[in-house]
């Protein structure tokens, strides 16, 4: 279930995105450990590692970097990571983590929605930035796919990686049910809405202290500002989990191997 929100002012809006944040940082940074739940590891990081295609050397913004998972298998890749976030206590946290590679990456604390913030960071000096399941918490992020071709160097791509907005938004629910004949179960996922689902707060984890808020923006939505602010996009994939990965019966994303909970996307700046 989610709470739908209210309009409001962006910027308070997004103050208290970052205050949800950080009071379960700490909570989910604990039960994603180094390397991130099955969700992740099997789905998120192979995807956007695959788009990202990284030379050892390459210098690399982490957009989001949360507990900085990814932060780390890109400097175990070879590269040299520019990890960001919003939350001082993530980012406190993700460098504890870091250990033998703490000298290939750089934390800072960054708020994407800031475009100044986002300049400070250096103008071509990226040869590459990734997003990792963050872009659907962020009330606004005009300012950063607006930004972002400024920081990257010539040639240089943007990978990022939502929640499905087709299939894996608050207005869907998972079904199982009995088929006829034999009673063989079928697994559905029943859509509410697509177009018109409001930003409201959902569970992120079980047994997390408090939800977050997710921004739901289908397809044009989301694919029209990216084009707007001067990008093409020219790599996709939609990962979902293999078939038999749920036990019989259970209702989760491992139960779905024909309905992908992820979308991944690369662009690059228009020429």
């Amino acid at each position: 279930m989610s709470d739908e929100l209210g309009s409001g002012h962006p910027e308070p809006l997004n103050q208290e995105v970052r205050t949800l944040w950080e009071s379960k940082a700490a909570y989910w940074d604990e039960r994603m450990g180094d390397n991130g739940n099955e969700f992740q590891s099997t789905l998120v990081d192979p995807a956007a590692e695959r788009l990202l295609g990284v030379e050892p050397g390459e210098v690399l913004l982490d957009v989001a970097c949360g507990s900085g998972i990814m932060s780390r298998r890109l400097a175990a890749l070879g590269a040299r990571v520019v990890a960001i976030d919003f939350s001082q206590t993530f980012i406190e946290l993700a460098a504890r983590r870091s250990g033998a590679l703490a000298e290939r990456i750089e934390y800072r604390v960054v708020d994407c929605t800031d475009a100044g913030q986002l300049l400070a960071l250096g103008a071509g000096r990226f040869d590459a930035a990734v997003c990792n399941m963050a872009l659907m918490d962020m009330a606004d992020i005009e300012p950063l796919l607006a930004t972002l071709p400024r920081l990257l160097k010539a040639g240089g791509r943007f990978v990022f990686t939502i929640q499905h907005p087709c299939f894996n938004a608050n207005a869907i629910r998972m079904t199982v049910e009995e088929g006829e004949p034999g009673g063989e179960l079928i697994y559905a996922i029943k859509l509410l809405d697509y177009l018109n689902v409001p930003p409201g707060t959902g569970a992120g984890m079980p047994g997390e202290p408090n939800p977050h808020y997710y921004f739901h923006r289908p397809l044009a939505e989301l694919l029209g500002i990216c084009f707007r602010a001067g990008w093409v996009m020219d790599g996709i994939e939609e990962p979902a989990f293999p078939a038999g990965a749920a036990p019989v019966g259970a209702l989760s994303w491992r139960a779905f191997s024909g309905i992908p909970p992820v979308l991944a996307v690369r662009l690059r700046p228009r020429s």
